[in-house]
């Protein structure tokens, strides 16, 4: 297989390209470094896109490995044929690889593996004939072996139609052509297992939808019902449309052997064929809802991940709680622990009173500016009383809900008692709540990706496949924003391009015995970091502290000579850089002519324009480009709502059928796909998380604490 011509077509890229990819990912560069280092080579693919484009070329050499196992395996039996052969070098798919194995494929003892042994073979080959001329009664009783357990004529002909059946169930052709009728005719349903048992599965008891149309979360949200023993799940189909298909390719006429063959197409399909699709149909089902599922927990992710940090500004994290109290930490713009206590702003009006003394100190004691509050248990509650808070102090302060998912993962984990060893675990929590505030991608990367829950069934998820796909997203997010050498955690480093857990550690561990950084060129007296990890690493970490301005910008070290030939040719030094006096640069290039720049300062024009950003916005964070977070100072309940209003809010959910918006009440609102205003597949073409976004009120429901919301005319 030609991967690099097949993979050019499939992403619409050219040919070169493609092979440039290959050679770089084989050669054991990391996605981020080949996205922002390598452009030119591949026509300036997004490490999105790149990252596919890798899942893929593994796909098809598995594909290609199997292939030539599956031919190999076949041609030692002796069994090879020319058509056979043409049929595993065409396969697309590893399932079509299997289902041409699948006859040669050693089997446990079945029905007619047994008649084979009873040497019923060649009767199953003249029934197959089908000549009208032969009784086949007559012609079974040459067969007849009570040695061999053949007693009868009719356990001879019931020998050979069970080595026929298996037979026709073993048919790739048979078994493609099948699957294809299901996939289009039939439909998933689902009934109650119990239907006098409540179950939140109440609104499949009585199921049915198209396989061409069921929704990926549906599918989902069946399964496991099914797997918790509410429903009974199954594929619904005509048998007539699959045995129709049966008769036409394997029924050669009338007569009796003809009516043998059709009864034995029946029993092959009712006992072999349709519950062997019915399983991989439904395998085939479950796994495109996976991919869908991990792709929308992955952007869900990504948008968390990329808020924009909410800096300069001292923070209190409040986690709430009811029974144990709300935990309380004071940290610096720096995320410096300062305070810690625990209040109770749920207890009695007494124990209230004194929460609000207590936070009111805090906040005038340490000159706070916000409040970051978690998500969890008592959140609303602690919402409210941060609101009256905020009244009562005279210093100006904002609070924020932030989602705290994972946050007792990490105050539980070595790391965290590493980070804060005087610190109770559950204060520890409080900490990374207001961290997550100031800057969530430094705070998050201490987590998991699937322990900050964003998605939809993550735990139904095959979970290294959802592992990979987060851990991709972590990885793209960290070297998009870039890291302060001298500043980041181990946990933040260990995610940069070609930095491993080891190689992270021994960064901090160099920093804490020799002081800063003071270039980067310094990273290669770390132990175990060489040149090639230095090559990957190297553009996406910031040395503030640098006397040379180019060690704070994203232009990789290995462009420094070329970015020093730009500023000379139009006559700037590397000094103007962190003074701010080279923001006519780009303008400058476009006089002359980008293509005429590149060329003489030996870069290619999308590293040339990467060059301009870094050199005009030196330290630059992508995040500050977005929308800031959305700070509040009071809270609406749900009675305050009413139809109509128009309300701002921020995007904490997206899901196959909608998004969650916090509104600033006790419960997030849903915008259902068909309230975006545009008719949409998915509503990631329209919100992220993290966003904010206009709506207005369709409905309130407190009974039920449900709040429809539209962004149509918004």
């Amino acid at each position: 297989m030609d991967f690099a011509d097949q993979l050019a077509k499939e992403f619409s890229i050219r040919p070169d390209y493609a092979e440039n990819i290959i050679r770089l990912l084989e050669e054991g560069n990391t996605i981020p470094f080949i996205a922002r280092y390598r452009k030119e080579l591949h026509g300036a693919m997004d490490d999105q896109t790149l990252r596919s484009f890798s899942e893929r070329l593994e796909y098809l050499k598995n594909l290609q490995q199997r292939r030539q196992e599956v031919f190999s395996l076949i041609e030692g039996m002796g069994k090879m044929t020319e058509a056979l052969a043409k049929a595993i070098e065409e396969a697309q798919v590893l399932s079509e690889v299997e289902d041409l194995y699948r006859p040669f494929r050693p089997k446990r003892k079945t029905r007619a593996s047994i008649a084979r042994e009873k040497g019923l073979e060649g009767l199953a080959e003249l029934l197959m004939e089908q000549d009208p001329a032969r009784d086949m009664e007559q012609a079974a009783e040459a067969f007849v072996d009570p040695e061999k357990g053949v007693a009868t004529v009719e356990d001879a002909l019931q020998g050979a139609a069970d080595i026929i059946a298996e037979n026709i169930s073993d048919d790739a052709g048979i078994r493609k052509r099948l699957k294809n009728i299901i996939r289009l005719n039939g439909s998933l349903s689902s009934q109650a297992a119990d239907p006098e048992q409540d179950s939140v599965y109440k609104n499949y008891y009585d199921y049915e939808e198209p396989l061409s149309k069921i929704a990926n979360h549906r599918v989902l949200a069946i399964n496991r019902g099914e797997k918790e023993g509410f429903l009974k799940v199954g594929i619904d189909i005509p048998p007539e449309k699959c045995l129709t298909i049966l008769y036409r390719l394997l029924v050669k006429g009338e007569g009796d052997a003809c009516e043998r063959v059709k009864l034995i197409c029946q029993d092959a399909y009712t006992r072999l064929l349709f519950p062997s699709l019915e399983r991989e149909i439904r395998s085939e089902l479950t796994e495109k809802a996976d991919v869908d599922s991990i792709s929308v927990f992955a952007m869900n992710l990504r948008g968390l991940l990329m808020q924009p940090p909410v800096k300069g500004k001292v923070t209190i994290g409040l986690d709430p709680g009811y029974r144990t109290g709300c935990k309380v930490a004071v940290v610096d713009a720096t995320g410096r622990v300062l305070d810690t206590t625990v209040i109770y702003p749920t207890h009695s009006r007494e124990q209230i009173k004194r929460s609000k003394e207590t936070l009111l100190r805090l906040i005038s004691a340490y000159h706070a500016d916000v409040l970051s509050i978690g998500n969890g248990t008592a959140s609303r509650e602690t919402e409210a009383f941060a609101a009256e808070v905020i009244a009562a102090s005279p210093r100006p302060v904002s609070y924020m809900i932030v989602n705290e998912a994972g946050a007792s993962v990490y105050s539980a984990s070595k790391l965290a008692a590493q980070e804060m060893p005087e610190l109770d675990l559950t204060l520890r929590s409080a900490v990374s709540i207001a961290r997550r505030l100031q800057d969530p991608l430094a705070e998050l990367v201490k987590i998991e990706p699937k322990a900050i829950g964003v998605g939809q069934y993550q735990h139904d998820m095959p979970q290294k496949q959802l592992a990979e796909a987060l851990d991709g997203v972590v990885e793209d997010c960290v070297n998009h924003v870039g890291a302060d050498l001298n500043t980041a955690s181990p946990s933040l480093l260990s995610h940069i391009a070609g930095i491993s857990k080891t190689v992270s550690e021994n960064i901090v561990a160099y920093r804490e015995a020799n002081g800063a950084f003071h270039s980067r060129s310094e990273l290669k007296k770390v132990p175990k970091l060489g040149p090639r990890a230095f090559e990957q690493c190297a553009g996406f970490l910031r040395v503030a502290e640098s006397a040379d301005p180019l060690d704070n910008t994203g232009v990789h070290p290995e462009s420094y000579k070329a970015a020093r030939e730009l500023l000379k040719v139009f006559g700037f030094t590397p000094d103007d850089i962190a003074a701010g006096r080279v923001g006519a640069l780009r303008e400058l290039v476009k006089q002359r002519g980008a293509a005429e720049v590149a060329a003489a300062i030996g870069v290619g024009e999308p590293t040339l324009q990467d060059i301009i950003t870094e050199l005009t916005k030196p330290g630059r964070d992508p995040r500050d480009e977005l929308p800031p977070p959305m700070l509040r100072k009071d809270v609406l309940d749900m009675k305050d709502l009413c139809e109509g209003m128009v309300l701002t809010g921020t995007v904490r959910n997206v899901i196959d059928f909608g998004a969650f918006v916090d509104i600033g009440v006790h419960q997030d609102g849903l915008v259902h796909i068909s309230q975006f205003g545009r008719k949409v597949k998915h509503p990631s073409e329209v919100v992220s998380v993290g966003d904010m976004v206009q709506v207005k009120v369709l409905s309130v429901d407190a009974a039920k604490g449900r709040i429809s919301l539209s962004m149509k005319d918004l």
